[in-house]
């Protein structure tokens, strides 16, 4: 049988979604910090491990301690803000190209400037910057493209997923 869902106390919600931010702030902030310390490659792993692990403790902590309940309504308000701002869903000709333009971009140069890194200025000396340049356009392109895009990348992994393409009309007589 179903039990009514019990309404989460205010200070456990509160205490749960500080302790989950923090768990998702972490790690983002704090492995960053201690690599840019001169600390040896030990102490770096080490800090590392322990920010990571202490994070997804707290995580799961601030899950059992807001429950079910609370858990949901987090989720909820957090999607609901993240849907807000996300990409639509349709997107225009031109919009589409771009994305597509800037989804190709990034993993065409990953493949290609293996072979002609010497070719290309600054590359040899600074890699890192290129690497980060091309994920930030990848993951700009997501958005640019729309949230069809999305949906077309997930039937990739979907077997029974089949594709149907527009009509397209050739000259104003035919239908």
């Amino acid at each position: 049988m179903n039990q009514p869902q019990q309404p989460v106390e205010i200070w456990r919600l509160k205490l749960g979604a500080v302790l989950f931010g923090l768990s998702i702030l972490l790690p983002i902030a704090g492995v960053p910090l201690v690599a840019w310390f001169d600390f040896s490659t030990s102490v770096t792993a080490t800090v590392t491990g322990s920010l990571l692990v202490s994070a997804e403790v707290m995580g799961l902590t601030a899950v059992a301690l807001m429950g079910k309940s609370g858990y949901a309504l987090i989720k909820k308000k957090v999607f609901g803000f993240l849907k807000q701002y996300g990409p639509p869903n349709k997107v225009s000709r031109l919009r589409y190209k771009m994305g597509l333009a800037m989804f190709l971009v990034p993993i065409l140069f990953g493949w290609v400037s293996i072979y002609t890194a010497r070719w290309i200025p600054g590359f040899e000396s600074k890699p890192f910057f290129f690497a980060v340049g091309g994920d930030l356009m990848l993951l700009a392109s997501l958005f640019v493209l729309g949230g069809d895009f999305w949906d077309k990348i997930r039937s990739l992994f979907i077997h029974d997923a089949e594709v149907r393409f527009p009509v397209v009309s050739i000259g104003k007589d035919s239908e």
